[in-house]
């Protein structure tokens, strides 16, 4: 049965009237926020000892040399090169006779300057094998399947991989930059729902490797690694000001404010629901980028080593995106005016969103028609090995229209 947009209407439509009502409360919240932004840039290193004593339970950016710096973009060199790499996947399937997922990588090496050239491709992968299905803990005898929210860590894992690939075979002459779509944080691997064999295999073993010879790549000649991440609705330099704005010390959410949270009575909530974009879509001009803050996630200071992510904040038209790297770019000035002036570069060629980005993004989409003829196919290979290829009742029936 189809959806009843007349019911649906309705409830829209007291969404819309309510958010209308919200609207002049957080433009006094967000004319508050840029004040004490202001206000605090004035005296950081008070306000870092605040953050670095605090204990809040909110996400909140570490700080560099600045709070409300404004930098315009480096001049593009004569020559230059950007690959991205972004993936799809084919999640396994517990209603088919096999299995089974697949990983579909787009690539893209786009060359600029005298000599321009273009290599657009995709690179699927099939992984059916027990080791590529099932992390295994010998310690415990612990099993973790690799589908759904895993299988999107492990494509992230697999996407940094090809990347590395791509940047190996570049020259080595040429300023590069190597993009990535999404955070370069496994935000995945944060929370306590997985082992740390799961965090082992995954991102010790495997991420942080794959940084590792990044790292090793870029220090041969000039090429910045960064992801790009469109529409953030981060709020982490906003809780900087949450963080400045409590009347404690230090800040600590569970023993002052424990049952002030769901009334918003909280002397930081004059900035709640503003979101850091908010902030610096009024701050930055076209072009120009924030300062470089560093992320305080658990997962980032507990396991990223020198490979700790950093980010700041850049404007495109009437957008905000924010730009990460790891540590050893944001402290490189060359790599980050490079990271800089390439991203911001593509996002206009692009029409606000990196063109690499959205070029790998044709490459490696899968389609519903794709995922219909992949399951047909395994089927069908399955038959003609005369292999047991029933699918499940389920299956079939969605397939079935009975009445």
């Amino acid at each position: 049965m189809p959806l009843d947009f007349t019911l649906v209407a309705a409830q829209v439509e007291g969404m819309v009237d309510r958010l209308g009502r919200e609207r002049a409360q957080q433009a006094q919240r967000l004319a508050f926020a840029r004040e004490t932004l202001a206000q605090q840039a004035q005296s950081l290193p008070s306000l870092k000892q605040k953050i670095a004593a605090s204990n809040t339970t909110w996400l909140v950016a570490g700080l560099g040399q600045g709070l409300d710096g404004r930098h315009a973009p480096p001049p593009l060199p004569q020559a230059f090169a950007v690959v991205a790499v972004d993936g799809s996947h084919i999640d396994v399937d517990r209603h088919s006779p096999a299995r089974c997922y697949l990983l579909n990588m787009g690539l893209v090496q786009l060359q600029y300057g005298a000599e321009p050239k273009a290599v657009l491709r995709s690179q699927p992968a099939l992984y059916s094998e027990e080791s590529d299905l099932m992390l295994s803990d010998p310690s415990s005898n612990r099993e973790e399947p690799i589908e759904g929210a895993l299988l999107g860590i492990r494509r992230s894992v697999e996407e940094c991989w090809a990347l590395a690939s791509l940047v190996e075979g570049m020259d080595e002459a040429m300023p590069a930059l190597a993009l990535l779509d999404g955070s370069l944080i496994l935000w995945g691997l944060a929370s306590q729902r997985y082992g740390d064999f799961v965090r082992e295999a995954l991102l010790d073993n495997s991420f942080l490797k794959c940084l590792d010879k990044l790292k090793g790549l870029t220090s041969r000649s000039k090429r910045a690694l960064a992801s790009y991440i469109s529409f953030p609705r981060s709020t982490e330099v906003v809780n900087v000001l949450r963080v400045a704005l409590c009347p404690y010390e230090p800040a600590d959410c569970d023993r002052f404010c424990p049952g002030r949270r769901a009334s918003r009575g909280r002397p930081c909530d004059k900035v709640a629901g503003v979101l850091d974009s908010d902030l610096f879509l009024r701050l930055l001009e076209e072009g120009e980028r924030s300062d470089v803050f560093l992320s305080r996630s658990s997962v980032v200071r507990e396991r990223y080593r020198e490979h700790e992510v950093c980010f700041f904040y850049m404007k495109v038209g009437e957008e905000i995106g924010r730009v990460e790297m790891p540590r050893w770019v944001a402290e490189d000035g060359d790599l980050l005016g490079l990271a800089h002036a390439l991203v911001y570069d593509q996002c206009r060629r692009g029409l606000g969103y990196p063109v690499a980005l959205s070029e790998a993004h044709e490459q490696a989409v899968v389609t519903a028609a794709d995922r219909g003829q992949f399951q047909e196919l395994v089927e069908q290979m399955l038959e003609e090995r005369r292999l047991p290829c029933a699918s499940s009742t389920k299956r079939l029936s969605k397939r079935l229209r009975w009445i």
